[in-house]
């Protein structure tokens, strides 16, 4: 069977994705598949690439390059195609993509339309995940608590910022953090202890995405609760990851690799307990299916605050996700393959939904 590997994408967590795209590679039973690399750069072009029967030899066979017109000359390994190109019968997508045009529900609502099987959640719980201020909305409605927020919209922002200012210091205290509504893996966040802050923040927020949210700023650690499945869903014990700074950013994250996590977490068991209960809820709340880390904050009461679930969390060799499961006795090589099959389970599903 074949795997299309599709990586790369136009959001500001492209580089995420090519570190996660390389760790998929390396995971993959070769004895059952061929993977087919397919790169989408950041200006948005689709290039087909090599076609793979082993494990690359090192990361520069994802970094694909392409001839512009038939009359330039030089080496290339790719070939520029549409996105309705990739389609194949007996093949199955893998998108290793984050953020915006990626985990958003955009691709999956293209899968969808060329009728692919493909790895992760749907259209419904993409769309719903990515976006803070839903996925807020709708957690609320199941009590599954969360840190006061207040959305923003740069419509408001830039009609009114004196409002914007008063509803949120009406609303919540300093130190607040300030979020752009539909991004990952750190980018755009600010922390703002002031009035002044909270504007630098906003407009860094802004440059990302029309909609941010403002969220209030708590003493608590950070952990986090993997979860795979369709509709028999497990969760994993939760790791933490341990911080020295106030937030980690995404230099600290990806490109200097400074974070340490502890998996399992060192909370108490009926903590443990709750994570993985409201972790389990609110994937079946916003339709998960496949994959979805759901991050929480612990205050030293142990009053725990779902912080967001991520439906394509970061698959890099350091990413908690995969570490995570391996802790539970799943390595990484027999996830990827799970989740194969919990994509191939679901096509079949709907299939039959469809034909009936």
């Amino acid at each position: 069977m074949k795997i299309i590997l599709l990586y790369g994408g136009r959001s500001e967590e492209h580089d995420v994705s090519v570190l996660s795209a390389y760790s998929v590679l390396n995971a993959i039973y070769y004895k059952y598949y061929q993977v087919q690399l397919v790169f989408i750069s950041k200006d948005g072009q689709w290039v087909k690439g090599p076609l793979l029967s082993e494990r690359p030899q090192n990361k520069e066979v994802l970094h694909l390059t392409w001839a512009q017109t038939p009359e330039e000359t030089g080496e290339f390994s790719g070939k520029r195609i549409s996105p309705s190109e990739i389609y194949e019968e007996e093949a199955i997508v893998f998108p290793v993509l984050h953020g915006p045009n990626g985990e958003d529900g955009t691709i999956q609502g293209f899968m969808e339309t060329i009728n692919m099987p493909y790895v992760g959640s749907g259209v419904l719980a993409s769309a719903n995940a990515m976006d803070k201020i839903m996925t807020k909305y709708l957690l609320q409605t199941v009590g599954i608590p969360q840190v006061p927020f207040v959305p923003v919209l740069r419509s408001d922002w830039k009609g009114n910022p004196k409002e914007v200012f008063e509803k949120c210091e009406g609303s919540l205290i300093y130190p607040v953090f300030v979020k752009p509504a539909n991004m990952g893996s750190s980018v755009g966040i600010s922390k703002a202890e002031n009035r002044e802050e909270l504007q630098e923040a906003l407009e860094e927020a802004f440059r990302y995405d029309a909609r941010a949210i403002v969220e209030q700023g708590i003493e608590a650690r950070e952990i986090e609760v993997a979860i795979l499945g369709n509709e028999d869903v497990r969760t994993t014990l939760p790791g933490e990851v341990v911080k020295d700074v106030a937030f980690y950013d995404y230099d600290a994250k990806y490109i200097n690799n400074t974070i340490e996590m502890q998996i399992p977490a060192h909370v108490p068991e009926e903590v443990a307990h709750q994570a993985q209960e409201y972790a389990k809820k609110a994937y079946i709340m916003l339709d998960g299916s496949g994959l979805s880390r759901c991050d929480f904050f612990l205050t030293s009461k142990n009053e725990l605050f779902l912080n967001e679930l991520n439906t394509m969390p970061g698959f890099t060799d350091f990413s908690m996700y995969p570490l995570l499961w391996e802790n539970m006795g799943l390595k990484y090589s027999d996830l990827i393959e799970e989740l194969i099959q919990l994509a191939l389970n679901r096509f079949k599903q709907r299939q039959e939904f469809y034909n009936n």
